[in-house]
């Protein structure tokens, strides 16, 4: 897919406070393109200058060929949804979704089936004719979407666009809007602090922290393969150790941890032999077992257990004290006498080298 928006070294600052630093990023056409970060990283801001609602202290934005330097919002083929969803409240369904398009060039005939089309695309036909508060949260959400879609924007931004929603309906709601992005081709930009959220919707996720991106990528590669420290603590969970390089042979790595009183093997081979460097194990990663195992493996006993219903977490306390956490799954419908182990026991915990994360220290 082609380059569609090219952001191009974008700061902006409020006073003496930067809220975004020197963001490089590009979005293709039709993709659906995550900025994700925890409150004050300086997403909404970036989101807020591709709306023309901010105009950049540094930097250019370019939306399909064409430099938005002050180019206001009205005039932009962008479309804004915000958290809150801005429905009216005395208007219906259908009013709501049709509103935005007495300010374009269409017959009345013309804006009557582009609002039945957008009905029939969000599946909320038959409730047209209801107020915004006659249906349910996750209707709602789909009606802003459609009334957003109705001017047939070419770039689509979408503010936490989830967060009012419970956690099941959210869950649905996602793949709803995955599908109707696929049916329109639009661009979709995603704002989210929801790492499952950014993970489910997007082709490519850009993780944010104090203004400044860390890491874009696929939710495979941001997962599997974080850059720095930061980005694997904030996707997912993930126990960490002090670690140092002892010796590379061919693509493996032989660490010493004193977390484990001893040396472990990785697949990761980018650091040279005294290097000071950080071990990271995904808690799924990691194998429970009562005996001990071959290769990477380390002792100690379960402090806490927590059971999901579809897994259960383990908080294992290592000789040195140093806490690891590690999920077992619930493989078969039982009791607790069927659990991997309990409260108090010894156990090994033990994990595969190319499954261990080096950073750098």
């Amino acid at each position: 897919m082609a380059e569609f928006l090219q952001i191009e070294g974008v700061s902006k600052s409020f006073g003496p406070f930067q809220a975004v630093r020197d963001v490089t990023l590009s979005v293709a056409q039709g993709e659906i393109f995550s900025l994700l970060g925890g409150s004050g990283c300086g997403k909404t801001t970036l989101l807020r200058m591709l709306a023309g609602f901010e105009e950049p202290t540094s930097g250019r934005i370019f939306l399909d060929g064409r430099d938005m330097a002050g180019v206001p919002p009205w005039s932009r083929p962008v479309h804004m949804m915000f958290q809150s969803y801005a429905l009216f409240p005395h208007m219906t369904v259908e009013a709501n979704i049709g509103y935005g398009l007495k300010h374009e060039t269409l017959s009345k005939t013309q804006r009557a089936e582009r609002v039945r089309e957008m009905l029939d695309l969000v599946q909320l036909t038959p409730f047209a004719a209801r107020k915004p508060h006659q249906i349910s949260g996750g209707q709602r959400q789909r009606v802003a979407l459609a009334r957003a879609l109705a001017r047939q924007p070419k770039l689509l931004l979408l503010d936490e666009p989830l967060a009012a929603l419970d956690k099941k309906l959210r869950e649905h709601t996602q793949f709803e809007l995955m599908s109707i992005q696929a049916r329109t081709g639009v661009t979709f930009i995603v704002v989210t602090h929801d790492q499952e959220e950014a993970m489910t919707l997007s082709d490519r996720i850009a993780v944010m922290d104090r203004g400044q991106v860390q890491q874009i990528g696929s939710p495979t590669e941001i997962y599997e393969y974080p850059v720095n420290r930061f980005v694997a603590s904030f996707i997912g969970s993930i126990t960490s150790f002090e670690a140092e390089v002892m010796a590379r042979d061919g693509g493996a790595l032989r660490l010493k941890v004193p977390a484990f009183g001893g040396e472990v093997t990785t697949k990761d081979a980018n650091f040279a032999p005294g290097s000071k460097v950080t071990l990271a194990l995904r808690p799924e990663k990691l194998v429970i077992t009562k005996e001990r195992p071959s290769g990477n493996a380390v002792q100690g006993v379960v402090k806490d257990l927590a059971y999901f219903g579809k897994d259960s977490l383990y908080r294992i306390t290592l000789a040195s004290g140093a806490l690891v956490q590690a999920h077992a799954v619930n493989q078969h419908r039982g009791t607790e006498t069927q659990r991997v182990a309990d409260w108090d026991d010894q156990v090994w915990l033990s994990f595969d080298p190319a499954a261990a994360i080096v950073l750098g220290a």
